[in-house]
């Protein structure tokens, strides 16, 4: 089962190189954060001629998450479970393949906090703290699990391309790769850094020349139960859809680019 993550900062504006990844990246089931329209709005019918399935989770103008599969999505959770939240940020499923085991996943796209100290940053702390409870929950049902997205954290610094100046930044703050370890540490494996210990990114700003520059950071994970971990047989990031020029060009890219693992 190949399972993909993408912040594609706008399902709507970017829908034409989206669906060229997904026709050519074929992914069983990806979530997708910030797709900035309400659920009337999503696309749906263009991933219906595909054959996928979609569960949405909308917000207008901001947020929003979705999750898109090959198999049945069943037992969808909207919202993390008793957590107070008006913005939409995570949706969960079990996915059921045709011909294997089941595997539940959510997708989140966890705030960014910025400006740090403040009440932006307490509301992200305390949407970790929210994660990291319905992390404990999914653990105590001994089942196969993956937590994929926009984590808007940077677990160490070779995530960043410069760690000095970004040692202030809500996705660096000590506090923040202390609720991201806290994760972890309940048996959590975060596949992409496990299957590739080399240098890498998953999103470059579109000011400063940034993509020319490969100014990038690690913030999109998928973290995953001992019974996912088992399963993983490979993981990658697929650079090139962020290039400007991919494709014919005439549709701006995504700041993030695809994420994803394969489970056997």
């Amino acid at each position: 089962m190949k399972i993909a993550s993408w912040n594609v900062n706008s399902i709507n504006a970017r829908l034409p190189r989206i669906l060229e990844w997904f026709d050519s990246a074929r992914p069983d089931v990806c979530v997708l954060q910030e797709i900035k329209c309400m659920d009337e709005k999503f696309p749906v019918s263009a991933f219906d001629e595909r054959g996928l399935n979609c569960a949405v989770f909308g917000q207008k103008t901001y947020n929003g998450v979705a999750m898109i599969s090959r198999f049945a999505i069943e037992d969808v959770v909207r919202g993390l479970p008793d957590f107070e939240d008006e913005q939409s940020r995570y949706i969960e499923a079990l996915i059921c393949p045709d011909d294997g085991e089941p595997v539940r996943i959510g997708g989140l796209y966890l705030p960014n906090g910025n400006p740090a100290p403040g009440p932006k940053y307490d509301y992200k702390l305390s949407w970790m703290a929210a994660l990291e409870a319905r992390a404990k929950t999914l653990l105590a049902e001994e089942e196969a699990f993956v937590l994929a997205g926009d984590y808007n954290v940077i677990p160490q610094a070779q995530d960043v391309y410069d760690p000095k100046g970004w040692r202030e930044d809500a996705l660096f703050r000590q506090e923040t790769r202390d609720a991201f370890y806290r994760l972890l540490n309940l048996g959590l494996t975060d596949a992409l850094r496990v299957m590739e210990e080399d240098v890498f990114y998953t999103f470059w700003d579109y000011q400063r020349g940034a993509w020319q520059k490969d100014n990038g950071l690690r913030i999109d994970h998928h973290l995953l139960s001992p019974q996912a971990a088992d399963r993983l047989s490979a993981a990658g990031v697929d650079k090139y859809t962020r290039d400007p020029m991919h494709g014919d060009g005439s549709v701006k890219p995504s700041d993030h680019v695809p994420v994803w693992i394969e489970l056997d």
